[in-house]
């Protein structure tokens, strides 16, 4: 069995309030990135990592990767004018039957454990999500008011999304919707049944600037310990 991981990441840092995109920002003395392609290379499915960068970025990773010495094997692929096209050049990429796994790369947190759940789920179920229970109280946008609503029967998707290859590449033929926010509702959107599993809290996308922080105290911890 072939396993893969595409790491998608074509963001800015509009939200980030830096001109920077939010995959380059140093994390610990490394770029976000690395540090999520470095997860992934721990995995004991030994994933063929597929970069998906913009075409003007892949200079300046390049210079990066030199800058910090970082030599873990990956592919970079071209990305696309939307997340959909971006994870839809790395598919093309894949010729393999086997088992893909799709992550954003501004999570960097993620943890080689969820990483193997989800290779594992996958190959007896098809696809595995990864996803948490939400712990604040939700409400529902109705008219010009709101009401309230059940929080057990919400749950907020992570990344990542592993799929059998087969299966998520068929999904990825149909023309672009802008209901296909992830990766999970192409594949709803071609019929799969969505197989969740549980992710992890800390498995946070970095998008404001206290993310970072955040996870800046998280890598401290983890350090201490060691």
């Amino acid at each position: 069995m072939k396993y893969y991981a595409i790491i998608v990441a074509g963001g800015s840092g509009n939200r980030m309030q830096t001109e920077i995109p939010k995959q380059f920002l140093l994390l610990q003395g490394l770029p976000v990135l690395m540090h999520t392609i470095s997860a992934f290379s721990k995995s004991r499915y030994n994933p063929q990592i597929l970069v998906v960068l913009n075409q003007d970025q892949h200079q300046y990773w390049a210079d990066l990767c030199k800058e910090h010495n970082f030599n873990i094997l990956h592919n970079i692929i071209e990305g696309g004018t939307e997340r959909y096209y971006s994870v839809k050049n790395a598919l093309d990429v894949i010729t393999e039957d086997g088992i893909v796994a799709i992550h954003d790369a501004v999570r960097p947190l993620i943890s080689k454990e969820l990483i193997d759940s989800c290779f594992e789920a996958s190959f007896s179920a098809g696809n595995a999500v990864a996803a948490i229970r939400p712990t604040d109280s939700i409400r529902k946008a109705k008219g010009n008011t709101t009401e309230a609503a059940d929080r057990n029967h919400f749950y907020l998707v992570q990344t990542p999304q592993t799929f059998n290859t087969a299966l998520i590449k068929k999904a990825y033929k149909h023309p672009y919707e802008n209901s296909f926010t992830d990766d999970a509702s192409v594949a709803e959107y071609d019929g799969i049944c969505i197989n969740l599993i549980e992710g992890e809290r800390n498995n946070i996308k970095i998008t404001y600037p206290a993310d970072l922080d955040f996870a800046e105290m998280i890598l401290q911890k983890k350090s201490s310990r060691l």
